[in-house]
């Protein structure tokens, strides 16, 4: 087998690890036959992976069932992957249990993810209220459809805005999703002018709303808090009072992480 060949089984393989664990990470226990299905793979080459990952520690089996799930190891990992975001959580955690207590709403923090043009959802506070927007924690949206995207995007390098704006798809989510990077730019230009992001019905139908970055030292955007309101629960007349809300609450968090503005 060539050098290019060996290569492409590589990846292929990765990719099938991959497609398991997501499986796993969707259901708290799956079949075989369910796994194999999810995974676009066969039966063998699946339980060959699952007996891999046993023998790891990272899933474990029924011996009742038969079926397999996820175990706490995985976890741990992804534990130690976000020890970097700690310090952004725990100056981020006051501020957002404030806001939750003023408002009753979805209040979110937000990073953006390293490797694609999405905002990982890191942190969070439910609404108070029965019918809300649902975020949860890992939950992934494209960057060019949040609030939260357009806070983080806002305040980067303008070459690495160019980079990740030549790799957006820009597919659309909701009934007013941005649809070109040209009225992307027109709106992060607003964002840096004012502070603050808004979206209505970009992400999803029927939800409206507002984020602010969180800068560090240098002024870079390193996260972002976000209300998001059921268009139906939002007050027009109350825009001001929720965008001073976020505005204090960026600049509390970002004055921990170094911030100090011109």
């Amino acid at each position: 087998m060539d050098e290019k060949a060996q290569k492409s089984d590589n990846v292929a393989s990765v990719l099938k690890v991959f497609a398991v664990l997501e499986t796993l990470s969707q259901d708290q226990q799956a079949s075989l036959a369910t796994i194999a299905q999810h995974a676009m793979t066969s039966k063998s080459t699946t339980h060959r992976l699952l007996q891999t990952m046993v023998d790891l520690g990272y899933v474990s089996q029924d011996p009742e069932t038969e079926r397999y799930g996820l175990t706490m190891k995985l976890f741990s990992v992804a534990a130690r992957a976000l020890k970097q975001e700690s310090d952004l959580l725990q100056v981020a955690d006051r501020a957002m249990g404030q806001l939750s207590r003023a408002t009753g709403e979805s209040i979110n923090l937000g990073v953006l993810d390293a490797g694609e043009q999405r905002v990982v959802y890191i942190h969070g506070y439910p609404s108070m209220y029965n019918l809300a927007m649902k975020c949860t924690t890992g939950m992934r949206n494209p960057l060019h459809s949040t609030s939260l995207g357009k806070a983080l995007l806002a305040f980067r390098d303008p070459q690495e805005i160019e980079e990740r704006l030549a790799q957006m798809q820009f597919e659309p989510c909701a009934p007013n999703t941005i649809a070109t990077p040209e009225t992307l730019l027109e709106q992060l230009a607003t964002v840096r002018e004012q502070g603050i992001a808004e979206e209505i019905e970009e992400s999803e139908a029927g939800v409206r709303c507002m984020a602010v970055p969180l800068r560090n030292h240098l002024g870079k955007s390193v996260g972002a808090i976000s209300i998001a309101f059921p268009l139906f629960r939002f007050d027009p007349a109350r825009r001001e009072d929720y965008i001073a809300m976020l505005r204090d609450a960026g600049a509390d968090v970002s004055r921990a992480l170094g911030y100090e503005p011109d």
